[in-house]
């Protein structure tokens, strides 16, 4: 990394917290208000209970390499992020990811998404790959800026279109020992 110090957006009180298991209900409301947003570019359908339901939510409490966190922007719920181990190139767990990432549409634009973002790479040392859906070019050119800001410019972007993924991945490597 050169020279990247995260800094809380000016005038706002961010808290990153990993979600408890007492908080997945929230979680699980976060994840459908993302599927939603989301269903724009997947075309995702409710199922017949009028809910989108993230099947690998458990998971997050029973596998060690997955870590779920809640985004609060003066105490207000803002967002998630889920972290898991994963290769997009390969399927093998040898990488970090964000396996989804959601800002409320409300905090958008306003610097917290990168932050959220860059704290967390900062608690998970080690490679990373953040990927996007092509159809989603808002993503792909925040994660781009994010990225690009985190490591001074160096990280590789690839297009991969396998049985593992469609669209681009921005690899990188995260120095921090926080």
């Amino acid at each position: 990394m050169v020279g990247f110090e995260l800094q809380t957006p000016p005038g706002r009180n961010i808290a990153i917290t990993t979600a408890s298991i007492a908080e997945k209900p929230i979680l699980r409301q976060l994840l459908e208000l993302y599927q939603y947003d989301f269903s724009e570019f997947d075309g995702g359908d409710l199922g017949p209970l009028g809910l989108y339901d993230y099947p690998y939510l458990d998971h997050y409490w029973v596998e060690s390499d997955r870590a779920p966190y809640l985004v609060r922007v003066d105490g207000n719920l803002a967002g998630f992020a889920l972290v898991t181990r994963y290769d997009y190139f390969t399927g093998l767990k040898d990488n970090w990811v964000l396996a989804e990432f959601f800002i409320l549409r409300k905090y958008r634009c306003q610097g917290i998404g990168e932050y959220a973002a860059c704290f967390i790479f900062d608690r998970y040392p080690g490679n990373w790959q953040v990927a996007q859906i092509t159809e989603n070019t808002g993503a792909t050119e925040f994660w781009r800026k994010v990225i690009s800001r985190y490591t001074g410019g160096e990280y590789e972007e690839k297009i991969l279109g396998s049985q593992h993924w469609h669209g681009p991945i921005q690899a990188f490597l995260s120095h921090s020992q926080t």
